[in-house]
This record gives C-alpha cells, sequence and structure tokens, in this order.
C-alpha cells in the first residue's frame, strides 16, 4: 500500500489484505536497517483474523522515498502522519528494536491514538557500543556481520520464518546489505544505530504513557538483554513475555512472538 506522508510516498505492507480503516488497526515499526518484510508472519496473521494492517517502511528504507530522518522523535510524528494518511484514528503499535523507541515516543505524543504498545527487543537508554559506531562508520558491511552476529542466538536457528528452508542468519544479512546498498547518499547503518544511541526522551515518554503496553524479551538477547528492559518494564506497568530466542527474535522464534501478540492484542 503507498501512501503520501509529509509531500512523500511511503510504503506499509498490509499483511495480504486490503486495508480497512474501520477495522482495529495494527502498525508494526521495523528497527535499524530492516523493512516491513520481518513482520511477515505477525502481519499476515492480523490482518486474517480482523485486524487492519500496516507495516511501515521508515523514510529512507525499503520501499519508502527517503530521506532517512533525523531523529526518534521525527519518525514518531511521520509513524502518527502515516496512520492519519490510512485513515487510523487509532492503533496498536507493535515496534522492534529501534522500533520500540518510535512507537514508545508516539505513545507519549498523541495517546488518544494510540491503544496498545507491543515492545520487542527493547531497552531504555538504547546505548550502543563505541566500537560498533566506529565500525559503521568506518566498514558498514563489517559491522553488519557483528550486529547479525550478536541478534541471532544460535549459529543454526530452526529453518522456520516465514516457511520451510528459510535461513534465519543469512536472510537478515542479506536485508540489512541490501538496505546499505539502497541508501546510496548516506551511510544508513550508522544512521540508525546513532539515532538509537542519541535518544534520550524515554523518562518523559514513559510518563505519558497511558495504554496496556506488552514487553516481547529474548531470553538470549545479546542486543537489549532482559536485564535492561527492567526499568522500563516498572515504568510502563508492562506485561513481560519471555520467549527462548536472542534479539531478532521474530525471525529466530516466531510462532513464540505471535503467542505473545495474541496475548498482548486481548489486554
Amino acid at each position: 500500500m503507498k501512501l503520501l506522508v509529509d509531500g512523500r510516498q511511503a510504503y506499509a505492507y498490509t499483511g495480504g489484505k486490503p486495508f480497512d480503516p474501520a477495522l482495529p488497526c495494527v502498525v508494526f515499526i521495523h528497527g535499524a536497517m530492516h523493512d516491513h518484510s520481518g513482520w511477515t508472519l505477525l502481519a499476515r496473521w492480523c490482518a486474517h483474523q480482523g485486524y487492519g494492517v500496516l507495516a511501515i517502511n521508515q523514510p529512507g528504507h525499503g520501499r519508502s522515498e527517503g530521506p532517512p530522518l533525523p531523529s526518534v522523535e521525527a519518525l514518531a510524528d511521520w509513524t502518527l502522519a502515516l496512520m492519519s494518511a490510512a485513515g487510523a484514528q487509532q492503533a496498536t503499535l507493535v515496534g522492534h528494536s529501534m522500533g520500540t523507541l518510535i512507537a514508545l515516543e508516539a505513545a507519549a505524543r498523541a495517546p488518544q491514538c494510540v491503544t496498545r504498545l507491543v515492545l520487542l527487543g527493547t531497552a531504555y537508554p538504547m546505548k550502543v557500543s563505541d566500537v560498533l559506531l566506529n565500525a559503521a562508520r568506518e566498514a558498514p558491511m563489517k559491522a553488519i556481520d557483528m550486529v547479525n552476529a550478536l541478534s541471532i542466538s544460535t549459529p543454526a536457528s530452526k529453518p522456520s520464518y516465514p516457511g520451510p528452508g528459510m535461513w534465519v542468519h543469512g536472510s537478515n544479512r542479506a536485508l540489512m546489505r541490501n538496505q546499505q546498498a539502497l541508501s546510496s547518499d548516506i551511510n544508513l547503518f550508522e544512521h540508525d544505530f546513532r539515532l538509537c544511541d542519541a535518544y534520550r526522551g524515554g523518562e518523559q515518554a514513559m510518563a505519558k504513557v497511558t495504554c496496556p503496553t506488552t514487553l516481547i524479551t529474548g531470553t538470549r538477547d545479546q542486543m537489549t538483554p532482559p536485564k535492561a528492559t527492567k526499568e522500563l518494564a516498572a515504568a510502563l506497568k508492562a506485561q513481560v513475555v519471555m520467549v527462548p530466542a536472542g534479539h531478532l527474535m521474530p525471525a529466530e522464534a516466531p510462532d513464540a512472538v505471535l503467542a505473545g501478540l495474541r496475548e498482548a492484542l486481548l489486554r
């Protein structure tokens, strides 16, 4: 689905069903160096169970026109504008990694528009190590391999997403490399990870969130480890769902993540 947001073309995957703004809406917000494709299973389940789905591509990612936006706050405003452009007055926001910061900020800025928050692989602050940031600047392809290795908890994940035979490590690496190659005017890897590192509005945002919140956390997550979510969970009075996976949990443990999402949608 193509939409015009702030004068530029944006793309949202609708889960295999035409988007109907009259249905309860679920907006999926991807993490750094990703796009809508990481949400395929969850988006399709929602679309075929009576929800209107918008799995977005952020500006400068995938099929959405650039340039990439300069901050988490700007991306939160853009997400709310995309919802408006699609005719969705309210939505559940589901974010992964960097997308959780965007969802949190959007819920704080427009609490009347957000009915639930579901945050996968989150932490605040979402600090990024100097080693990774330096690698992102000087050797982004090497940095992509570093993140890929850290994001998946086993060297041989069960090949179950999005269908039998999928190579989780290879597909994630290929997606990030493709995003980097398509962004000829900017080092997208460094851009996205610096946005995570720079975001400082979390405490103020948490204080303004009024909707039910669920955290879905990987027990073996090295990027946003479970211990980093405790204060966030307490501040948001969140339900916490643990799944046996690393940071890339939608691909590594798709069934467990879907079960967590289904539970969250009932809150």
